[in-house]
């Protein structure tokens, strides 16, 4: 839930890792720039083996050396001289234009591009050889004119030249160099040493411009031109050009998608098209068609079944043979009550007028039916005993509520501990680092019309305001433990004192002083381009900073156009989960959001702008006041429920002087008492063994165990009504019991099991929701049939002695009762008016017994079609309260954002020794494998669309094999005593702050740690990765060694036990495509782990993807398999309970077809109201299988128990038990859900609310109106015979 945010803590290790290495690759260009020799003169002499430039002339302000114009012949070295040359510029031999001391400064300037560049040898050869023709060539003054020239301390010097280039080698240089890698920020080297540059004229312009003192590039104008006048004798320099795909000069895939290594790489797999039809210009999937195919086809065999049905009937007219199906009452046909003698449980005889009648039960329905008929009986003659005992049990239960906690960390709720994820994450936090805790705001301007284009927020007002919002964020002192926090104390400090913050500020070094110094808005939007280039733009922890981390709502590169700020505070994080470290970051977090809420936000919205905010903590705070937010809807909502079953257990007083005796308030409230009695115990029992409860179950159970609960009381009750009151309450008690014991039973065992199937989900919130539901139903059923049993007598004694409700204590006087007792008549309530007159007749018809089979059937085959439409994943925003703060955030993070979240590729035990193969089956830089784990990254990001994977792979062993190089002569140095030198622009080689650095001093004896010869193949021997590993990851980048380890990779290898020649985890991280819906992250999560499976095993290396969002979503990679596998498990249990119950394969299969069913259609709704499928949708559809059950089973019942044809059993069915499936399982699961209407909590409403209110309607359609015409067509025959006498 916090993946949005999570992402960029990557990021920013990633900035800070390039520090120097970008300021390095600008600084190297003005250098190169500078040091070539400039020159002019008033007669220039363009001929062979002639100068335009020799030597120093002088240098300016900032000491950038400035050479001499120089229109003479070229000199001729001495040998050593030219050894030196040709080592840098192997096609310069005989006569140079360059003095000695020129070509020591460009050998030391152009060191800084070699580790940039040297991961493909073509580019680098072209790159050099501009600097060497351009610096030394003989024949010099062919293709460089000197323009202009300046006075500095009495010399003259060169001030402009134009450099005459051919659009071959220019274009030849470009294409080399422009797909090459610089890995320590995952972009192209050419966004360092070219600015990013899109063909090679602007490449050229870039590093022949001009720059003022202090600013990096060239000291002097250099206009490079691809075309000559005729009349001048000049001819462009055109050495030979090495193409990237050179065989002598091999570059990898990654650096070069087209050289040859890389041709026979499979093509990317296109992207699957679901299977569609075109009808003329309607396309119409495949899916759909075939089921409106299959929809006709069953219309036409119902049809004929029916006529053939009718046709049959016709014929049996004339017949003497009684069909066992007819109705065999004679005239009519009633309701058989279950027998009342114990010992006749299996086979009763119930006298007709016209013939004998007996009805033949299952061994188990009778053995039921006895059951409760004797248990009923004892239970009413006993009611206080078993009372005091059922809430006893229940009540020791209840004492484990002692041990009641919940829980709130998002982690522990959502995801399960035997994930696959969960382990890679707790395999990257122990073995690498964790990710870094994230805090953030994003200010954004508001449209100036509803559907309008945002404007840009890019002013000077508004980014003033981030200066002063900055400064309240600095000011932060939280107290913790009596020590005062600052963002200062806790944030991510890469590579010195400066917090690593993403903000647009940091082009100005967060300092407000510096916003006019350097040219306010104009310097931003240069430095949007120039971010990379321009040492005025990076920022105050000294990286450049992507306008992308900084930036939102832009389309393209088009960031002046952006109209969002997004600040992010990293701030380190700790494994411990209680750590002082995180108690620390903690403590300012809750400062940080107050400071949001209280006074940035007035602040923003008064410059009309939006402000959003979130901390690391704020979902679990969000998470723990959703808690306390709906106990006055709770309440309320029991009220509610209370008074509905209070009016619904009543009897209707037929005088108002009645009313008082023929309520049942007390026996209502005493039954909400009982459901709360069972959940209580429930919650109880399995916090007495540590399970956390969840806000679900505090907000949901009580309500689900109620609407659950009530139908069974409802029907007891109803039952306990319809028996004669002329017989003793026990009798009463005992025939009702032993009428719908069997169906009670059969309901709440279907629920029990159904609720605990979902129990079998892998999701902590929704595993234990199922195991308390479960329990909480399976308890509430053992008190409706023992407590609520008694309670019922107690009732019924209560008004049979003409007691008052509520106060039983009052007895009417005899006189008054005898009024009452005349004016009472039995008479049906209108509800069984309705289905006796109405509704049952209705159905009955044969039109409309077509229609609703044609109906229902349509319903269902048309959300079969939907149910491919329903997508994974579980929104943010729809886990908080409607009110949290973090609802605009999640929103503006998806509407913003233009980054994705950082991928790691961890590599497990890497053998580094020589001998293994695993060195080159992961590197990407020359002479590695083609289908090398980083070359295959590398084309993966070539089809972003389908493997979501941004950009090639930020590789520490590539840099590291880089730095060791002897080519990048001024990365992997030591002294004369083997220890590690660094580069001659730091410490103790040279210390800037005292002035310009210089050759010489301590380290002018430090040497390259090996030649090629120390080489095998250009790689380490075992003992040599051994101790040059912690070198590269201990070295500081800079301007003269952009690949020094220290901050890109510190925390990328794990060196416990590397000595042993295996490391034993190691990762290669780049960024996934941005990801916006939750169809894109559960995509991503399958892409990489599709990816890391086909690597592993072409390698045979262990390679695993990770990211922060994994953990959260690997759960929908199978969900539609999980949701099948348990949907099919509880409806198998629930076929399997009522075969048992009913011994009858007949009904079992129509029951277990109508709930199949009604879970078709409640997934249709789903997807058209947009519900996503999710742990707790798929506890939902499970759980509905168990209430759906209620809707079905009794009117199933029913059926089976009474006498006659089909059609005329369907009818006894709906008058008998249709107003009771009604108004007692239809209307109070509509009472129970409704309430969850009003909760601030959208998951409840969207998951609980709208789904339990689909199931209620779609239950009560199926079981009133559809399963009546299916046993009136289908039913089992009944279990009626005639005995012949």
């Amino acid at each position: 839930m916090k993946v949005s945010s999570d992402h960029r803590r990557k990021k920013m290790k990633m900035n800070t890792n390039i520090i120097f290495s970008a300021g390095i690759s600008l600084l190297f260009q003005v250098l190169v720039l500078s040091s070539s020799p400039s020159f002019t003169t008033a007669m220039a002499i363009h001929s062979d083996e002639y100068c335009a430039m020799y030597d120093i002339c002088g240098q300016r302000s900032d000491g950038k050396v400035l050479n001499c114009p120089y229109s003479s012949p070229s000199v001729k070295p001495d040998d050593l001289f030219s050894a030196k040359i040709q080592s840098l510029c192997p096609s310069l031999n005989g006569n140079v234009c360059c003095s000695e001391q020129q070509f020591e400064t460009l050998r030391a300037q152009v060191q800084q591009a070699v580790p940039i560049l040297v991961g493909c040898p073509a580019c680098l050869r072209n790159f050099l050889n501009l600097f060497c023709e351009l610096s030394c060539s003989p024949n010099q003054s062919l293709f460089i004119n000197v323009t202009s020239v300046s006075q500095v301390t009495g010399n003259t010097t060169v001030d402009g030249i134009d450099f005459y280039v051919t659009e071959t080698f220019g274009d030849g240089l470009y294409q080399a160099c422009k797909d090459v890698k610089f890995g320590t920020m995952n972009t192209r080297a050419i966004d360092f040493v070219g600015a990013g540059a899109s063909n090679y004229e602007e490449w050229f312009a870039f590093l022949g411009e001009k720059v003022p003192p202090g600013g990096p590039g060239s000291p002097y104008s250099i206009q490079f031109k691809t075309t000559i006048p005729d009349s001048s004798p000049m001819k462009p320099m055109n050495p030979s050009v090495y193409s990237c795909n050179d065989t002598s000069l091999g570059c990898s895939c990654g650096d070069c998608p087209s050289a040859p290594v890389c041709s026979g790489s499979e093509p990317s797999p296109p992207i699957k098209e679901p299977c569609s039809i075109r009808m003329g210009s309607l396309k119409v999937r495949c899916v759909d068609f075939s089921i409106a195919l299959l929809y006709i086809l069953l219309v036409f065999v119902l049809f004929g079944w029916v006529f053939l049905q009718r046709a049959r009937q016709e014929r049996r007219v004339d017949s003497n043979v009684e069909p066992l199906l007819n109705d065999m009452g004679g005239e009519g046909s009633s309701f058989t009550n279950i027998p009342r003698d114990e010992t006749h449980s299996e086979e009763v005889q119930v006298m007709d007028p016209h013939k004998q009648n007996a009805m033949q039960l299952s061994y188990v329905q009778g053995c039921l039916s006895r059951f409760y008929r004797t248990y009923g009986r004892w239970a009413a003659r006993k009611p206080s005993t078993v009372l005091c005992s059922s809430l006893a049990i229940v009540l020791l239960l209840c004492l484990g509520l002692l041990h009641f906690k919940v829980e709130t960390q998002p982690e522990k709720l959502w995801v399960g501990p035997g994930s696959k994820a969960a382990e890679e994450k707790d395999f990257f936090d122990s073995h690498l680092a964790p990710f870094y805790r994230i805090e953030q705001l994003i200010i954004a301007t508001i449209p100036e019309s509803e559907h309008g284009k945002p404007p840009s927020i890019i002013t000077e007002d508004n980014i003033q305001l981030l200066f002063e919002i900055q400064e309240k964020v600095d000011g932060i002192r939280a107290n913790y433990s009596g020590l005062f926090v600052s963002l200062s104390d806790i944030c991510l400090k890469p590579l010195g004192d400066d917090c690593a913050t993403q903000s647009i500020l940091q082009y100005f070094q967060m300092d407000p002083d510096n916003y006019d110094n350097y040219g306010g808005v104009e310097h931003a939007e240069y430095c949007f381009q120039h971010y990379t280039s321009t040492e005025t733009c990076f920022s105050a922890f000294k990286a450049p900073l992507e306008p992308t981390t900084a930036l939102g709502g832009f389309s393209g590169n088009n960031y002046s156009e952006a109209s969002a700020f997004i600040i992010t505070y990293p701030v380190n994080n700790a494994i411990a989960k209680f750590g002082d470290e995180n108690g620390k970051a903690t403590a300012w977090e809750k400062a940080f959001i107050q400071l949001a809420k209280e006074e940035l936000l007035p602040m923003v919205q008064s410059s009309n702008l939006t402000l959003s905010f979130s901390s690391e903590s704020s979902i679990e705070e969000e998470l723990k006041r959703e808690s306390t937010a709906d106990v006055i809807t709770i309440l309320v909502s029991y009220i509610v429920m209370f008074a509905y079953i209070s009016v619904t257990l009543g009897d209707t007083p037929h005088r108002l002087s009645s009313f008082y005796l023929s309520t049942k308030v007390l026996l209502g409230l005493s039954g909400v008492l009982l459901v709360m009695l069972s959940v209580l115990g429930s919650v109880g029992f399995f916090s007495a063994f540590g399970v956390k409860s969840t806000l679900i179950i505090m907000e949901v159970i009580p309500f689900l165990v109620l609407a659950v609960g009530v139908d069974n009381m409802c029907i007891i009750v109803d039952a306990v009504k319809r028996q004669p009151s002329d017989i003793p309450i026990e009798e009463q008690i005992s025939n009702a019991m032993g009428e719908v014991g069997p169906s009670i039973t059969l309901a709440s065992l279907s629920e029990v099991l159904a609720f605990a199937v979902g129990s079998f989900v892998s999701m902590p919130a929704c595993r234990v929701f199922s195991m308390i539901a479960a329990l909480a139903v399976l308890l509430d059923f053992l008190l409706q049939i023992t407590a609520f049993v008694a309670l019922v007598t107690l009732d019924f004694e209560r008004a049979k002695d003409n007691r008052v409700d509520c106060f039983p204590c009052i007895k009417l006087n005899r006189h008054s009762m005898e009024q009452i007792e005349g004016t009472r008549q039995e008479t049906d309530g209108l509800l069984t008016r309705y289905m006796k007159e109405v509704h049952a007749p209705f159905l009955g018809l044969w039109v409309v017994k077509i229609l609703v089979i044609a109906i229902f059937g349509a319903f269902t085959l048309a959300s079969i079609a939907l149910c491919t439409r329903i997508e994974p994943g579980l929104e943010q925003q729809i886990a908080l309260p409607r009110d949290s703060y973090l609802q605009g955030y999640f929103s503006n993070i998806s509407e913003y954002l233009r980054v994705g979240p950082p991928l790691y590729f961890v590599v497990k035990d890497y053998n580094y020794s020589l001998e293994s193969k695993h060195t080159n089956q992961l590197c990407s830089i020359s002479q590695c494998d083609s289908n090398s784990l980083l070359n295959e990254i590398s084309r993966a990001s070539l089809v972003p669309q389908s493997s979501y994977i941004a950009k090639p792979a930020a590789s520490w062993l590539d840099d590291f094999l880089v730095w060791i190089s002897p080519e990048a002569f001024s990365c992997c140095r030591k002294f004369t005593n083997d220890s590690y030198c660094p580069p001659d622009d730091q410490p103790p080689c040279c210390f800037p702050d005292e002035g310009p650095c210089e050759l010489g001093g301590v380290c002018k004896d430090c040497t390259t740690c090996f030649r090629h010869s120390d080489l095998v193949n250009d790689r380490p021997s075992t003992a040599q990765f051994k101790e040059k590993l912690p070198w590269f990851l201990d070295a500081l980048p800079s301007a003269d060694c952009a690949k020094g380890g220290h901050g890109a990779y510190t925390n990328s290898v794990d060196l416990n036990g590397y000595k042993g020649g295996v490391i034993q985890a190691s990762e290669f991280r780049t960024y996934h495509t941005p990801l916006n819906k939750q169809g894109d992250y559960v995509n991503a999560i399958r892409a990489a782990r599709e990816f890391c499976s086909r690597i592993s095993a072409s390698l045979k290396m262990d390679v695993f993807p990770y990211s922060v969002f994994y953990i959260f979503f690997e759960q929908y990679l199978d969900v539609w398999k999980i949701a099948l596998i348990n949907i099919a498990i509880a409806l198998g249990a629930v076929f399997v309970v009522c075969l048992i119950i009913t011994s009858s394969v007949w009904s079992s299969a129509i029951i277990l077809l109508v709930l199949l069913m009604i879970i078709l259609d409640l997934l249709g709704v789903m997807a058209i109201l947009g519900i996503q499928l999710n742990a707790v949708s798929v506890v939902n559809l499970i759980m509905s299988i168990g209430i759906a059950v209620e809707f079905c089973v009794h009117i199933a019942h029913a059926f089976m128990v009474s006498s006659g044809d089909r059609s005329q059993r369907a009818k006894t069915a709906l008058c008998t038990m249709g107003a009771s499936v009604f108004s007692g399982i239809t209307l109070t699961k509509l009472v129970g859900v409704l309430v969850l209407c009003f909760s601030t909590s959208e998951i409840f409403v969207v998951y609980y609310f709208q789904m339990y209110l689909a199931l209620v309607i779609i239950g009560f359609l199926h079981g009133l109106v559809f399963l009546p015409v299916v046993l009136s067509l289908f039913g089992p025959p009944s279990r009626y015979t005639v005995i012949k006498e």
